[in-house]
């Protein structure tokens, strides 16, 4: 996800993000004691690094729009799959470390630009 010492390939964590969704029906899927836990953790963890890129000031509009769809999407298939009503939880604490990063008052932008919403 690197490209050079400490810089982050947003193109990678963006891709990594985007299949949230997937990776929350395959975890779960094929693990069901334990899938929930997992796919929570690793969404969390991809999350954590967008706040990392906020704060380090090189957080691009794409990767935020990017993890709110992902959200979006991920908030749909815990709503339609039987089974995952308690993945709403994990998206809604995923939503809110995003949703602290985006402008006041409104928290619809994101440095001024419109940020994706369903």
């Amino acid at each position: 996800m690197t490209r050079h010492a400490g810089a982050i390939d947003q193109a990678v964590l963006r891709r990594a993000i985007g299949l949230a969704s997937s990776y929350l029906v395959t975890d779960v899927s094929t693990n069901p004691d334990g899938g929930i836990a997992t796919w929570q953790t690793g969404f969390n963890r991809l999350v954590d690094l967008v706040v990392v890129l906020h704060h380090r000031g090189e957080l691009e509009l794409d990767t935020v729009n990017e993890a709110s769809k992902a959200c979006s999407e991920c908030w749909s298939v815990a709503a339609t799959w039987r089974g995952m009503e308690e993945c709403r939880q994990g998206v809604k604490e995923v939503a809110g470390k995003l949703k602290k990063l985006l402008d006041e008052p409104n928290r619809r932008t994101y440095k001024g630009h419109k940020v994706y919403t369903p």
